[in-house]
């Protein structure tokens, strides 16, 4: 316990799922959080909610703002927030539908980082944890901008992790298989069937599971860990 005492951290898509299982667990540790999302947060102890659209910068900077403003700092910043909307092939992806994800899961998660690294600089440490995903690593027959926006997380993660370094401003990624998340629930049965079919382990993780790893990334335990990605997929990718 405690492992986060004493620290302020904001987490995105803070709603429900993943996102929603970080600031509870961060919250239980000893960090005041302030939980992002463009629905409704529900309030509880150590978690303060706020809206949050991640594709606005002008959101993010009232968010980051605020939180220095009230605290003078700024410790972690959890880059949660995700859609998948469109699940087709190239030839089969909308114009739109392309831009809307990628502009929630990367462009969202680089404004993140753009407005909280000077907030970050000034207290001299900062970690963030960036959300990408098991098809940000490798390819899959569909969901074309889902696997664009989640493989630049990806390396977007380890330019900053190198870029930031020398300002003791750590930057890493966590990659989930298939999590038990509203997000997934929404899929066909068929298609959560043969990932797990897949899955060594043969389940679907939990958002606990998930938050317990962005737990070790934000805390003072994962102090010389920098650039790396945290696959979180039941040995998904290890075959």
């Amino acid at each position: 316990m405690a492992r986060l005492d004493g620290k302020i951290a904001l987490v995105s898509g803070a709603a429900q799922g993943i996102g929603r299982a970080v600031a509870e667990l961060f919250a239980a540790e000893g960090a005041t959080v302030y939980a992002g999302d463009v629905k409704p947060v529900a309030a509880a102890k150590g978690i303060e909610p706020m809206s949050l659209d991640v594709t606005s910068a002008a959101d993010w900077q009232k968010a980051v703002d605020a939180i220095v403003a009230k605290h003078g700092r700024l410790d972690v910043l959890i880059n949660n927030a995700g859609i998948v909307l469109a699940y087709g092939q190239v030839l089969d992806t909308e114009i739109d539908d392309f831009h809307k994800v990628v502009g929630v899961n990367l462009t969202g998660t680089f404004l993140g980082m753009k407005t909280a690294i000077p907030a970050m600089r000034k207290a001299g440490k900062g970690s963030i944890v960036n959300f990408s995903s098991i098809w940000g690593n490798v390819g899959v027959g569909g969901a074309a901008a889902y696997s664009a926006g989640k493989g630049g997380v990806r390396n977007l993660t380890k330019n900053a992790a190198v870029s930031y370094a020398a300002e003791n401003i750590r930057v890493n990624s966590v990659h989930p298989g298939l999590i038990r998340t509203p997000l997934v629930t929404a899929q066909s049965d068929e298609m959560n069937a043969g990932i797990i079919g897949q899955t060594p382990m043969g389940r679907m993780g939990t958002p606990q599971e998930v938050a317990n790893c962005c737990l070790f990334l934000a805390s003072d335990d994962s102090s010389f860990v920098t650039g790396s990605e945290l696959v979180v997929d039941g040995g998904y990718l290890a075959q």
